[in-house]
């Protein structure tokens, strides 16, 4: 006997189903937002409600504990961190007070969602608050733990700027495969050149419809992430780039006249640097293989180990770091990276380049790795990164090091939180 067919549910009823999936994806399993996105939208055919859920569930995530404490204020007895009606409250109330969704349309296309009790609690909360006037506050509230993380590292001011920066959309920044078509491109693009070889993306179109993406004259790249590239300045030697993929820093190397040999554990992430390197007409050897196994023929005159680390730097375009990264997380971080740095150094000859770079804020996966790393290697000495080398209003620090921080270039829509440190080996 034939299984009766389902109704189809109503329409912008499967992108939040999607988003419920993703969301729960990142805060009850720990998974990266965009890593957990394929399974959790699977059922989606149109790729506007893929965008849908995507963008969803990185509201509630840049805004989650106020979110909460306007649900908290709303309901008698408080409702379990995994309860799906605060999942979904969280999620309606993202739509309408961060997204400019209607309210009846942000309810209706949550509550098929929940079921007997719960619905009914969805419906009278989310109805209180809007009867109420419900806003979120005007300065967002970070995450406890990682709030207090930070204060200890950084103090009350960053915190202020990072509290800015999540409630945000950052820019789009560009890297230039030519130098010289700054001023050019940046018109063409309708946008603002911080440093030479960048251009921050005004308004218009869609990236690859942007002039000059076909022809391959630039990539995507927050300006922050092209700093290690750029200190490591142009050569006609051989250069490692460690963990490269997807290769927006063997694309920086080789434009500047590296002979550049790309090194990444991912085979499919090294698939799209393939597209990258075919698209600007830029050269590299990739290469497919462990960085703690793998053993270099010879020595290189640069090495770049643009570390994996626990992300929280780019919590602005990635704001599930700020929930599912932890202080253990934070430690096997660095363990691996001490790890990886160790072997790095010993591939830079004599006379040669070593830059290490993470893009995390945790002083665990920068400034303390270098210093443990210097102490143990007396053949190494730090090159000061220099103030010409930098965008204007970024200062390197008195060590000679670069820490980029949320509230760096505030007033032009800000950077990624970054640490960089070029050294030079002398023996």
């Amino acid at each position: 006997m034939a299984r009766p067919r389902l109704a189809p549910e109503p329409p912008g009823v499967p992108a939040r189903r999607a988003a419920l999936k993703l969301l729960d994806a990142v805060l009850r399993r720990g998974l990266a937002l965009e890593a957990a996105l394929d399974n959790a939208a699977a059922g989606l055919d149109r790729r506007e409600d893929r965008a849908l859920a995507h963008a969803i569930v990185a509201q509630v995530l840049r805004r989650l504990p106020d979110l909460d404490a306007l649900i908290d204020s709303a309901t008698q007895r408080r409702l379990a961190d995994d309860a799906k009606a605060r999942s979904v409250l969280r999620m309606a109330l993202a739509q309408v007070l961060a997204m400019d969704t209607p309210p009846h349309a942000a309810i209706s296309t949550v509550l098929p969602l929940v079921d007997g009790g719960p619905r009914k609690l969805v419906h009278g909360v989310f109805g209180t608050l809007m009867r109420g006037e419900a806003a979120l506050p005007e300065k967002t509230t970070l995450p406890p733990k990682v709030a207090a993380r930070w204060k200890k590292a950084w103090g009350q001011d960053m915190l202020t700027h990072a509290a800015r920066a999540i409630a945000q959309q950052p820019p789009t920044d560009v890297t230039l495969r030519d130098t010289s078509e700054t001023d050019a491109l940046a018109t063409d693009l309708n946008g603002t050149s911080l440093m030479p070889g960048h251009v921050r993306l005004g308004d218009g179109p869609g990236v690859t419809d942007r002039p000059g993406f076909a022809e391959g004259r630039w990539w995507v790249q927050d300006i922050a992430a092209s700093l290690p590239a750029r200190i490591a300045g142009g050569g006609s030697g051989r250069a490692l780039d460690l963990c490269a993929a997807p290769g927006g820093k063997t694309l920086q190397l080789a434009a500047a006249g590296w002979d550049v040999t790309a090194l990444d554990i991912s085979e499919s992430r090294l698939g799209r640097l393939a597209d990258n390197l075919e698209r600007t007409g830029l050269s590299a050897k990739a290469v497919t293989a462990d960085a703690l196994e793998w053993e270099p023929d010879e020595s290189f005159d640069l090495v770049l180990l643009d570390a994996p680390c626990s992300a929280t730097g780019i919590f602005r375009r990635h704001p599930d770091v700020l929930h599912r990264v932890h202080p253990r997380l934070i430690d096997e971080m660095a363990e691996l990276q001490e790890r990886l740095l160790a072997r790095a150094a010993d591939w830079v000859r004599p006379g040669g380049l070593l830059v290490y770079a993470t893009c995390s804020l945790e002083p665990a996966e920068g400034e303390a790795q270098i210093e443990r790393f210097t102490a143990a290697r007396d053949d190494f000495a730090i090159d000061p990164v220099l103030a010409d080398e930098l965008p204007e209003g970024v200062f390197a620090d008195k060590k000679g090091w670069l820490r980029t921080l949320p509230g760096m270039l505030e007033g032009e829509g800000g950077m990624d939180g970054f640490f960089i440190c070029r050294m030079m080996r002398t023996r």
